[in-house]
């Protein structure tokens, strides 16, 4: 088995979640997390973007319309999580959560990046998060990486970027 870096770079296209109800997910997606809706699938999915692209998130209750969450303990998605472009992005994304009434779960600055965690209406996990420049990320002795998990002052943060 090769431990060899994929060529080319790849990286993670989409995440397609099932929901209970697909106009609650939609609204949490698009007016909370200000996704775009481009396109519709009936009445059983939505597909969601930023930026024009085709779509980063989908959404569906194809198999799971009326369903409940999976119960603690067994396997499955522990979140997804959205990268935004600079500090700016993440603090205008948090308040919007916050106005939304969602609960936080947590912050950290894990060195790396600066991320806040919540749960989508159907239970999922959700990271919003900003990285540092890679050249601020920081190193082992042996020079591998060394992420953590620190506080994260949210309150100053989002002070400090109206």
């Amino acid at each position: 088995m090769s431990s060899a870096p994929l060529p080319g770079g790849p990286s993670v296209g989409h995440v397609h979640l099932k929901v209970a109800d697909l106009a609650r997910a939609t609204a949490f997606y698009r007016d909370v997390l200000g996704f775009e809706v481009t396109q519709r699938y009936g009445s059983q999915a939505v597909f969601l973007s930023a930026d024009g692209y085709h779509h980063h998130v989908g959404l569906n209750t194809w198999e799971s319309r009326g369903g409940s969450p999976p119960p603690a303990g067994t396997t499955g998605l522990f979140h997804v999580a959205f990268l935004y472009p600079d500090r700016r992005g993440l603090a205008g994304a948090v308040r919007r959560v916050l106005a939304a009434g969602v609960p936080l779960e947590g912050a950290a600055d894990h060195g790396v990046s600066l991320a806040v965690y919540l749960r989508d209406p159907d239970g999922n996990g959700v990271e919003l998060y900003w990285d540092r420049p890679r050249t601020a990320w920081p190193r082992d002795a042996a020079g591998g990486l060394a992420m953590g998990t620190e506080p994260f002052d949210l309150p100053a943060f989002l002070a400090a970027h109206p």
